[in-house]
């Protein structure tokens, strides 16, 4: 239903209100926790005859963009005149929420063909509770959406460091500029972020650092710490961000092929493509130290290194072309050594080693690797080499997820590809070898992950499966073809941020 609302005439503006009382009608399908309004400020010479104002509250939400959360309703507005509108005139839009929400908000708004939010440039004003954008449309639907992870309003500190309008952030990149305003006495100062910080596990409310010298432009030092809402003037993003916008119901990911799978049931929760046969590289490899593992070997055995090992990864790619475990032939070290090389390092010779003294032949051991894959329910799965660097290699998301929950039953695979980092020496040489985990999530240790493996060929692009344990159960979350290293690694933990949230009503 269309609601009129009063008008109230200032000496140069209209201003349209909209209380809302049958918000909480919405409070299970979006988060709305109270009431809000919208208020419409225009220049009247806008209209060649008054106008007037309808605005709706709907209740149907679609498509928005899935990292936000609504604090208000959906209002559809429009300002309707029996005369003309001329275009040169905007609209200014203010919408009230109601609650201490320290996150960024943005007034986003509807394209009517599409169906997607797009966001304004908005204005948070936390001590009116309200945000603030401009529009040239006098009609449509808008929301306010907040970004649970980012934060602009709290208490910041000062420190010393380069001497200047500076400051540490943990919700903006280095290099990004950001106008701080004092809410005590509304000074502001715009800085530029140049460092991390600080660390909201020890600070839950300090939403920024700034300088001392930036601090200073705000308040005393003395002050130690003031209350600060912060802006965004200008973000930087890298390519790969700007590629692949979030401002869909689901995730945007570069990845030709992708799929989130709850381990527990089994259940697909989302998927790109996810039956897309395609090149798996190096997340082969999973499959080929289950098949070596399953042969009960002593992983303190010493056994010795020779040249024919790598000479199979030669037939696919060229010798500086391979990730390979930098050892000779007569080098001697354990059946441990090679399998964490194989997993941590993704070394194709080390993989071969293991399966020249699995005591089974290569052909053997190939048709068991094939085996599994169709016991499994992985019939879309072939394999021709354990290191995944031939194109034949074959599998797709939905049939790697079923493999990754059987590889991963297994203990020592499960230690190993989640190992950080693995050190030893060559048994002969003494010579010292440091292997460095590939998966860059795992490094960086924001979710608990109980499993991993990356892969890379020109062909498949880059590969991704990490496995993540939650409260609900694990989340397996893969990708395959991912345009570059930087792209793979923010697909997969899109998937990983998608997949939570689901996880969470469940």
């Amino acid at each position: 239903m269309f609601i009129k609302n009063k008008i109230k005439t200032f000496s140069r503006n209209f201003i349209f209100r909209l209380g809302v009382i049958a918000v909480l009608l919405l409070m299970s399908a979006t988060g709305v926790q109270a009431a809000s309004g919208l208020e419409i400020d225009y220049n009247p010479a806008a209209f060649t005859a008054p106008a007037t104002l309808n605005i709706s509250n709907d209740l149907t939400a679609a498509n928005l963009p899935w990292q936000k959360t609504a604090i208000t309703p959906v209002y559809q507005y429009s300002l309707i005149s029996k005369g003309l509108h001329d275009p040169i005139y905007s609209f200014n839009l203010k919408v009230y929420y109601d609650g201490d929400n320290n996150n960024h908000k943005q007034i986003y708004v509807q394209d009517s063909l599409s169906g997607n939010w797009s966001p304004l440039v908005t204005v948070d004003s936390p001590e009116g509770k309200y945000v603030s954008a401009v529009t040239r449309s006098k009609q449509g639907r808008l929301i306010v959406l907040a970004d649970e992870g980012v934060m602009t309003v709290g208490k910041a500190s000062w420190y010393k460091y380069k001497n200047g309008l500076f400051a540490a952030s943990p919700d903006f990149a280095k290099g990004s500029v950001l106008r701080v305003y004092n809410l005590d006495n509304n000074k502001s100062v715009d800085v530029t972020v140049n460092d991390y910080g600080p660390d909201r596990s020890i600070f839950p409310d300090r939403v920024i650092d700034l300088d001392y010298v930036a601090f200073s432009r705000l308040a005393s030092p003395g002050a130690g710490v003031i209350y600060v809402k912060v802006e965004p003037v200008t973000v930087v993003e890298s390519d790969t961000v700007k590629a692949t916008p979030q401002n869909t119901a689901t995730p945007n990911v570069t990845a030709s092929s992708s799929i989130i799978v709850w381990e527990k049931t089994g259940e697909m929760l989302w998927g790109k493509d996810e039956t897309r046969v395609a090149p798996l590289a190096s997340l082969t490899k999973l499959v080929a130290v289950k098949v070596f593992l399953d042969t009960k070997p002593d992983l303190n055995k010493v056994v010795t290194y020779e040249y024919q090992d790598e000479k199979y990864n030669y037939e696919y790619v060229k010798p500086w072309e391979s990730a390979r475990l930098t050892v000779k032939e007569g080098d001697t070290l354990t059946i441990g050594d090679l399998l964490y090389s194989a997993l941590v390092g993704s070394a194709n010779n080390a993989v071969e080693s293991l399966v020249r003294v699995s005591g089974l032949s290569r052909i053997q051991f190939m048709a068991k690797m094939n085996a599994n894959a169709t016991a499994w329910g992985a019939t879309n799965t072939h394999f021709v080499e354990p290191t995944g660097l031939s194109i034949e290699n074959m599998s797709s998301p939905r049939d790697y997820a079923i493999i990754t929950k059987e590889v991963l039953d297994n203990p020592i695979i499960k230690k190993v590809s989640t190992t950080l980092r693995y050190s030893f020496k060559t048994i002969n040489t003494k010579k010292a070898h440091t292997l460095n985990n590939t998966n860059q999530l795992l490094r960086a240790g924001t979710y608990d992950i109980s499993g991993s493996k990356t892969g890379f060929l020109n062909e498949a692009g880059h590969c991704l499966m990490t496995r993540v344990a939650t409260a609900q159960g694990n989340l397996i979350s893969i990708n395959f073809g991912s345009t570059s290293k930087a792209a793979s690694f923010r697909d997969n933990e899109l998937l990983i941020k998608y997949g939570l949230a689901l996880l969470a009503n469940k």
